[in-house]
């Protein structure tokens, strides 16, 4: 081992009149080094050791005597933290250990408050619990790793590394009730703010990656605001800056402490930052706590691909050997069932798989990588009705097809992307988790809806006599969600009411356009109104029918 003696060693040697030249001196041993300095200091004690001679009996050589006594203490002093220093073991290099929760657990630097009544429920509460980090540690490990290097490359406190713990159970595909969506929990403006895309093709919340990013802005965003305070941070990700702000300055007025733990927040506020510290102390004192944390390797297990252009993802998975529930669940950012054609053009994989993916898409051109209809355009027919047909975006058609506006002629053949598969062979697609959500049995009786112009959601609750809270969770909603004409609900409910004699029947039918069909002979026909037609329909002031045309339309079949 190599060692240097430190400048308080230094200072204190020539305090001593010890010659300069050996502390310049590098020891191969530092046991030695001590037992050197240990003969410098009898060397220089040895003019004052015995009793002085009458010659040298005078206030200076005393003075100096006292002096070189001074020094020897503090050498000896020094020698002694030394030789405590040299029994301290190396620092671990935290990229050497084999767990990244050990590496978590080895950085963490926030103090952890004891005896503090908020944190002990829920350090409580995941103690009683360990099957949850088992179901935890599954979900993150594909993406662990790459959040810890992240927070590490940006010098941020590793204990952020288990926030998507408490936000969302490490679960990309969360959707809270104040419509926070993906594992860090974004709400559509503060995701947009930094940094995530959020179209009809790709919700950059939901991208682990994306999101990630926006997070370490956020939250350092978070902590410049708060002066440092890690605590006021974490609580304003969670309730708004703005709230935690009011609550610091309203402390301040009543003289009041202004710490986390002494503000006035939201109920849900106060749990969770106590939440992130109690998974904290677990982490730290497992074997205090004798609570099993599973193992993750500290290793990484996925690599971002760039595939250049838009890709259907059963062509993806296809390449890269993985089913498309697998493909999907690490690229949950996409919500049909291929990547955006505007980008980000990056896919997820197995360590293991992107090699070969990579070399299978680069013999793929960017045509190959979709699969494609040619369509004949009927009269009548317009761009939105066509790409709902085919569950792609007007953006897309006019893309490929070079049109400059939504205008389209009858009888001419446009091109359209289609997918490859049905699309309910796309498990984790956005309209196919709706599907498995209402799906689940909630009550006795599974009614479904067409949502009407002038329906909310609490209407709707209060008519069927259940929660808004409820309706909007069967639906994959949050309770403030705006509903969109057309969109099909269902309620569960228990209670069915049998209708009087004047209550209305209403059913939902599909009619075909016959020759000679008008909008305004239909409404006739069904007793409703032309606009409800077009709503329905989604025909955008769209003025003729063509025979064969499919309606749907919502009549009363006690007036019909």
């Amino acid at each position: 081992m190599k060692f240097i003696l430190p400048v308080g060693l230094v200072i204190a040697l020539s305090a001593c009149s010890v010659n300069p030249l050996v502390i310049e001196k590098e020891y191969e041993d530092v046991q030695d080094t001590i037992g050197e300095v240990n003969e410098l200091i009898i060397d220089n004690l040895l003019p004052c050791s015995g009793e002085l001679n009458s010659s040298d009996q005078n206030a200076g050589h005393l003075q100096d005597c006292e002096t070189q006594s001074d020094g020897v203490i503090k050498v000896i002093h020094l020698t002694q933290e030394v030789d405590i220093a040299l029994e301290q073991p190396d620092p671990i290099d935290p990229n050497t250990l084999n767990d990244l929760w050990e590496k978590i657990q080895y950085q963490m630097t926030l103090p952890i408050p004891q005896n503090q009544p908020r944190l002990d429920a829920q350090k409580n509460w995941y103690l009683r619990h360990p099957a949850y980090m088992q179901r935890v540690s599954k979900r993150a490990r594909p993406f662990l790793y790459h959040i810890t290097q992240r927070l590490e490359q940006e010098n941020m406190p590793m204990e952020l590394a288990l926030l998507p713990i408490v936000e969302s159970a490490f679960d990309p595909f969360a959707y809270s009730h104040g419509r926070a969506s993906g594992m860090w929990q974004f709400i559509p403006s503060t995701g947009k703010r930094f940094g995530m895309k959020q179209t009809w093709w790709y919700d950059g919340r939901r991208d682990v990656i994306a999101s990630t990013e926006g997070a370490i802005k956020y939250l350092r965003y978070l902590n410049d605001m708060f002066d440092g305070d890690w605590l006021h941070a974490l609580a304003a990700y969670n309730s708004g800056e703005g709230r935690v702000m009011r609550a610091i300055k309203k402390n301040k007025r009543a003289g009041k402490p202004t710490d986390f733990w002494s503000l006035d927040l939201p109920r849900e506020t106060r749990a969770y930052v106590p939440k992130l510290l109690a998974l904290a102390d677990i982490l730290k004192s497992q074997d205090e706590y004798n609570f099993s944390w599973p193992k993750i390797a500290n290793a990484p297990v996925v690599e971002i691909v760039d595939v250049s252009s838009q890709i259907d993802l059963a062509v993806a998975a296809r390449m890269a050997n993985l089913t498309i529930a697998e493909l999907q669940a690490l690229n949950p950012g996409y919500n049909r069932w291929a990547t955006d054609p505007d980008g980000p053009h990056r896919l997820l994989l197995p360590i293991d798989k992107a090699e070969s993916f990579t070399a299978m898409l680069a013999q793929t051109s960017s045509k190959d990588r979709l699969n494609w209809v040619r369509h004949k355009v009927k009269s009548g027919e317009s761009l939105g009705l066509i790409a709902r047909k085919y569950s792609t975006s007007v953006s897309v058609i006019k893309q490929v097809n070079n049109l400059k506006s939504n205008m389209i002629v009858a009888n001419n053949y446009i091109l359209i992307p289609v997918s490859l598969k049905d699309l309910d062979a796309y498990s984790l697609s956005a309209d196919q988790r709706l599907v498995k959500t209402q799906s689940i049995k909630r009550a006795n009786h599974k009614i479904e809806h067409t949502v009407n112009r002038g329906d909310t959601l609490w209407d709707l609750a209060v008519a069927h006599k259940v929660g808004v809270r409820e309706l909007a969770k069967w639906n994959k909603m949050a309770p403030t969600d705006t509903l969109k004409v057309g969109a099909n609900l269902v309620i569960w409910t228990d209670d069915i009411a049998i209708p009087d004699a004047n209550s209305p029947v209403m059913r939902n039918l599909v009619y075909t356009v016959r020759s000679g069909d008008s909008l305004a002979l239909i409404a006739s026909r069904f007793k409703v109104r032309i606009a409800d037609i077009a709503q329905w329909n989604n025909l955008e002031g769209e003025k003729y029918l063509q025979p064969g045309q499919k309606l749907k339309i919502r009549v009363d079949v006690k007036r019909t």
